[in-house]
């Protein structure tokens, strides 16, 4: 099915929705009064849930919640994050519930709502809030309802435009369904996945497993004017894998862990060739690194984050010089396996790649890698 988005035309979202403000909620509440309902907040990790509560406990306390499907968007923190709860949801105060009317729900008009709402999230950057008026009054495109001769069909109640234009809901779901995909699947359980031991881990210094410099740095503007590709363009976010978009150029080769050193020092592993924005340092390993090792190793290092909260700074030196504990390679007694060179320890540990590999190929999901 053909997007044809030059035919599409403009909508208020408060004629398409209508919106319902969060209250309260932290996570002491969640703590001591579990349940099964999910709770959706600001933040956009986890597609927004912040935990699951007790229903019941939701309406003693009049907050805002709904068991139909639903999108919720962000007020504050990643304000304008659309994220779509399927099962209903509770909303704190700092996100919104959107609700369609019923003869028009649907989980595949909601999700492709979701997608047209997330492309206004950019108006809500530099810490400008969602708020009600504004964000009702902000305009979408839409695929609208057409006569048999291809002209548009006008309502005369004018109930979604002053055009008396129609969004074409059934178009809307059919293009949903339309999209190729299978139910993702893995033949993982958790019952298999070896134990950590981390009490036997070992500390390394990151200058002995990987070779920090720092990247390219390349505007975006640059990569926009050379052209959509297939190349990641990484920058210090801490969402989507660090990946804002995809472009004919890259700079940088893959198979490293990238650190931003702006403030936070969140690593992500970059596994094709790519091209950075500014403060992104590129950690090359001086050892045989693959997709499986470089997850591990970047789950390690980012439980190190805390480490540059206020303000601290996560520069190439604290990069060189931080230690890491990780698991180490054994003899068959079971005693630690000694490296004559010292070439990861000064006491001749050597990291166990294998296991760490092997474990998340263990994990659930690890096999669709």
């Amino acid at each position: 099915m053909n997007l044809d988005i030059k035919k599409w035309k403009d909508f208020k979202v408060s004629s398409i929705f209508t919106i319902h403000n969060g209250k309260g909620i932290t996570k002491e509440e969640i703590e001591e009064n579990t349940g099964d309902f999910t709770v959706v907040q600001s933040g956009e990790e986890n597609n927004g849930v912040l935990g699951k509560i007790d229903r019941n406990y939701c309406e003693a306390m009049n907050y805002t919640l709904t068991d139909k499907p639903c999108l919720t968007v962000a007020r504050s923190g990643s304000a304008g994050f659309v994220s779509f709860q399927v099962d209903g949801c509770v909303v704190g105060d700092s996100a919104k519930i959107l609700l369609l009317d019923e003869e028009i729900a649907s989980n595949e008009v909601y999700a492709f709502l979701q997608t047209i709402l997330s492309a206004n999230r950019f108006k809500y950057a530099y810490g400008r809030k969602v708020t009600e008026s504004k964000y009702m009054n902000d305009t979408i495109k839409l695929p609208i309802e057409r006569n048999e001769d291809g002209t548009p069909f006008t309502d005369n109640s004018k109930k979604y435009s002053e055009d008396g234009y129609v969004p074409d809901w059934e178009w809307m779901e059919n293009y949903i369904k339309s999209l190729k995909y299978k139910p993702f699947t893995t033949k993982n359980k958790f019952s298999n996945i070896p134990n950590l031991n981390v009490n036997e881990w070992k500390d390394f210094i990151f200058s002995s497993l990987f070779d920090v410099s720092g990247t390219t740095t390349t505007p975006k503007e640059e990569l926009e004017y050379i052209g959509k590709g297939k190349y990641p363009y990484v920058t210090t976010s801490a969402t989507n894998n660090g990946v804002e978009g995809f472009y004919s150029h890259f700079t940088e080769e893959g198979n490293v862990i990238v650190i931003e050193s702006a403030c936070a020092g969140f690593a992500t592993y970059q596994s094709e060739n790519f091209s950075a924005s500014d403060h992104a340092e590129k950690c090359t390993p001086l050892f045989d690194m693959n997709i499986n090792i470089g997850i591990f190793l970047v789950t390690i290092i980012n439980a190190d984050m805390y480490k540059y909260s206020y303000g601290r700074k996560c520069n190439q030196i604290r990069i060189k010089n931080r230690t890491i504990k990780l698991p180490i390679q054994h003899n068959k007694d079971g005693s630690p396996f000694i490296d004559s060179e010292k070439k990861y320890s000064p006491n001749g540990y050597v990291p166990d790649w294998n296991f760490m590999e092997n474990y998340i190929k263990s994990l659930p999901y690890g096999d669709r890698i």
